[in-house]
Formats: C-alpha cells, structure tokens, sequence
C-alpha cells in the first residue's frame, strides 16, 4: 500500500485541444460520458445550481489577494468540462468577499490562518478553529485540488474529507509535484496528495493553476498560442451599468462628456516593486490633460500619504469650487474595491494584488514592472491589458505609450463577452 508520503506522480500531457471524456471524478459516475461542454472558455458564464449528479469539488488557495485572483480562472474551467459540477473554495477571511463575486463558486468556506497561528494558544483563537473544521466537513469531495502548494494549505487538504471508496473509486487530493520559479512551495503539499503532477517549471501564476486542475479532472486546456481560445475568463461579475468604452470617453470629449476616472495603483508589498512619485505625478497629469479625473487607491497609512501628496499635487490651482483633477478613494473592502475599480475607465498600477483585480475585470491596464516577472502575474492575451518592464524602472513615456494603446484597443462596453 503507498504510504502519504509517497503521492502518485503524473506526467501526462496537459497541451491540445478539446476536452478529455471524463468518465467519473471520484464517486460521481457518468455512464454516457461527462456533460461535455467547451474549451476553458474566454467569455462569461452564470453561476449553475449543482445537482445530485455533479462532482463535488474543493479547491484550497488561502491566499495572497493576487495569488487568489490568479486562479480564479480555474472555477470557469471546471465549469466548462463539468457543468453540474459544485465547487467550493477555502480562503483567507479577507479575500472571501472576491470568490463571492465569482461565478460558478457555490460555497466560500473562509478562514483565518495567519491571525490563528499567531494566538493559537487563546481559547477564542481554538474555538475558530473548531468552528471552521466543521464546516470544512460538512460534506466530503470527489476531488481536493490544492492550488497553494504549502504547508498550510497541505494541512487544510488533508483535513477535508474525500468520498468514500466505492467500485474501486473514491474522492482524491491532488497538488503540486515541484516548485515553479518565483512561487513559493512546501513538500508537505505533495506528501498528503493522493496524486502530484508536475508542472513545468517556468509557468504563469495562472496557467500553473488551470493546468493542474485540469490535469487533476481529466479535460484538456485550449493550446496555449491559441490567443483567443486560451485567454483565461475570471468569471468576476461587473455591473453592466457601471461599464462603458474608455477610448469613447476620449473620442468624446469635445461633446462635454463627463470626466472619467482612471485608477492609480501606486501601492504594493515590497518597496522595490513601487514606481517613483514624479514618475506617478507626471502621468496623472498627462491623463488630467488628456480629459480624465485620477482616483489613487492605497491599503496602509503610508500608502494614504502617498496618495494624499499625489492627489495635492495634482489639484494644485484649481479654484475653489472646481471638481478635483484628483481623489484619494476611502479605504475599501475588496468587494467595495471591485465595484470602484469596474466603474472605472481603467487601472494603471505596479505589480500588486489590485492590479490583477483590474485584469481579472477586463478593464484597460498597464502594469508595471521593475523587474523582469511580468511573464509570470502580468496580463494574458488582451490587447487592452500590458505590462511595462524595464531597470531600474519603466520611463513615464513607456507607461503612457502602453496606456494608449490600450485605449486604441479596449471593445465597447456592449461587446459581446465583456461582461462575465
């Protein structure tokens, strides 16, 4: 009998096209053949109530907000390959708010792992726990894709519970083999899986993630040079109302049409990822110029002041009563921040969790790079959407010429498949 810490590990190709004939996942029997559906599809889809026949699904990704946005596609694949397919998803507290915004994920089992290895000795901190573990069992899975690939999220795979072994099959867990470059990784995630695939190891955040779930239900991803088949859906909902077309604006603006708002993202994790503020005070007044009012995000008191000072500068001259070039946005909730960003004209921001909200959006966006990992978070396949790089960081005519042209290339807001 293989023991836990010796997983099955696969190799078998995930490249071509069309979608493998799944013939079950775990206990759930398809006597014909699975519900056929697409390829991983690059348009919209409605969430679907799962029915008694549907595989059961857990998928663990705790975390970070870029990190969770990343795999977000993989929902709209299950659903493509298996439509009656329930899939639920364990997340950080923080970031639940965005799964419940994303179409086809039918339960949000959230949680607070970081805050609960810090006071893991409090009796509040043991109680949530518990609490948590129940609801992680409330029911078992056919499959338990864990998309994390560290220690953490092993032990939330392991602890969810898989169907039962019946005629020879049972639910399994599955994870990552190996580490893929600049990602993080932790042997415990391979040592409780059933199955490990390895994946190659200069992969996309997101394709990393697409692949190992397909692997894990037996579909096949659409070939990755076909630009309009494999570009990823995020299945985030936007309110169609809030939508219209940024070049329009411009076009436009001869004819009085209100100011529009473009999204400055200046915040990030690392100091070594930020853009200098004259390069962020030159841009904002090249869009100001251009017709456009400038909404400056920040999640920490010092990202307020770096929002404040760029805001001031911006509306330095302004007469009083006049509406402000500049608006340092509230500290917001990631739903909050979802709707403030789809009303958008677009996003242009460094390499941050909120920069991939706003690719996950479909929203025009320029991401920009000190260092050379844009092939690894930036934007896939829209031409709306670029990614800047360049040492020690991208010029402000760079950023502007990317900004350009996505405009030249951003659809209607009525295009069909803009809207998930």
């Amino acid at each position: 009998m293989r023991s836990a810490g010796q997983p099955q590990a696969s190799t078998a190709p995930s490249g071509g096209s069309g979608l493998h004939e799944v013939k079950s996942v775990g206990n759930t029997q398809f006597p014909d053949g699975p519900p056929l559906g697409k390829l991983a599809p690059s348009g919209g889809r409605a969430v679907r109530e799962a029915t008694s026949v549907g595989a059961r699904i857990l998928i663990v990704k705790l975390s970070s907000l870029g990190d969770v946005v990343h795999t977000l596609p993989v929902v709209q694949d299950i659903h493509a390959a298996l439509p009656d397919a329930q899939i639920d998803w364990v997340v950080e507290k923080a970031f639940a708010p965005l799964l419940l915004r994303c179409a086809g994920v039918q339960r949000v089992i959230a949680c607070e792992i970081r805050r609960w290895r810090k006071s893991f000795w409090r009796a509040d901190t043991r109680r949530e726990w518990r609490a948590f573990k129940a609801e992680l069992q409330l029911q078992s899975y056919d499959a338990v894709i864990d998309l994390q690939g560290l220690s953490k999220s092993a032990l939330i795979a392991r602890l969810a519970r898989v169907s039962a072994e019946r005629g020879g099959k049972g639910g399994k867990r599955y994870a990552l083999a190996n580490q893929t470059e600049g990602s993080a990784y932790e042997a415990p995630t391979r040592w409780v899986a059933d199955v490990a695939f390895h994946i190659a190891p200069h992969s996309h955040a997101v394709q990393r993630s697409r692949e190992l779930a397909a692997r894990a239900l037996g579909y096949t991803l659409p070939d990755a040079h076909d630009r309009a088949q494999a570009s990823p859906d995020f299945g985030l909902k936007r309110p169609v109302k809030l939508e219209y077309s940024a070049s329009a604006a411009i076009e436009n603006r001869a004819d009085q049409v209100p100011l529009k708002t473009v999204v400055l993202v200046h915040g990030t994790s690392r100091t070594d990822k930020e853009w200098p503020i004259t390069h962020w005070l030159a841009l904002g007044q090249r869009l100001i110029d251009q017709g456009f009012q400038i909404a400056l995000a920040h999640g920490s008191p010092k990202e307020l002041a770096t929002s404040q000072a760029i805001a001031q500068a911006l509306n330095a001259g302004k007469e009083k009563g006049d509406d402000p070039a500049a608006l340092v946005l509230p500290l917001m909730t990631v739903d909050a921040l979802c709707d403030a960003l789809a009303g958008s004209a677009g996003v242009i921001g460094v390499d941050s969790g909120v920069s991939h909200i706003a690719v996950a959006l479909d929203l025009p966006h320029v991401q920009i790079y000190n260092f050379d990992t844009a092939w690894r978070t930036g934007p896939l396949h829209k031409p709306w959407q670029r990614s800047v790089f360049a040492q020690p960081t991208p010029t402000v005519d760079a950023v502007w010429q990317a900004w350009q042209t996505c405009l030249c290339h951003m659809p209607s807001a009525s295009q069909e498949g803009l809207t998930p």
